[in-house]
């Protein structure tokens, strides 16, 4: 079956961890609308290539532009079967509108499914859903899981970890693993 499902992303989204679920999730059947505050169908976000290069923590490097393809104005969350929140440096400064918290939260009290990755989690500390939830991300933000209530999985970078309707993973060397368990729940 078809799943709708929406993508939350913003300008410095983690270029891997959007385009790579996006395009998976079209090629198996689905609908995704990609959505940024302030912004509408058929304009960009910029992406940045996130890279584990030995360094004490991720290298930065330009990414592409990523066409949205709906608009965020326009966007009822309840329309949708499931969200997917990118990392990278957008969740740092979406988790400061109260729309996309708003959204976040009705899929979490709609009980569908969400799949967040790398600092998607600082979106969902924010929105203040991981209470009593199993939660992976970046382990820089081990932190926003755990003040938020939640349980920091700290899994190898190449896993992910499904609590109930959540799948959460570290970066995107997780793919893998992340979207197989993901597509299992939609």
């Amino acid at each position: 079956m078809m799943a709708r499902i929406l993508m939350i992303t913003g300008d410095f989204t983690e270029d891997y961890e959007t385009m790579v679920p996006f395009q998976t999730l079209l090629a198996t059947g689905h609908q995704v609308d990609a959505v940024c505050p302030g912004k509408k169908a058929g304009d960009t976000v910029r992406t940045a290539i996130h890279d584990f290069e030995g360094d004490q923590t991720y290298s930065e490097k330009p990414g592409h532009n990523f066409a949205l393809n709906a608009t965020f104005s326009e966007t009822d969350a309840t329309a949708y079967d499931a969200l997917v929140v990118p990392g990278g440096r957008a969740p740092e400064y979406l988790r400061m509108n109260n729309e996309v918290l708003d959204m976040v939260r009705h899929f979490f009290d709609a009980g569908k499914p969400v799949a967040a990755i790398c600092h998607g989690a600082q979106l969902l500390a924010a929105a203040g859903v991981l209470k009593g939830r199993t939660c992976s991300a970046y382990p820089a933000c081990a932190y926003e899981v755990t003040a938020s209530g939640g349980t920091f999985a700290d899994i190898a970078v190449t896993e992910a970890v499904t609590d109930g309707n959540l799948v959460t993973a570290p970066a995107w060397p997780a793919h893998p693993a992340w979207l197989k368990q993901f597509l299992a729940i939609i």
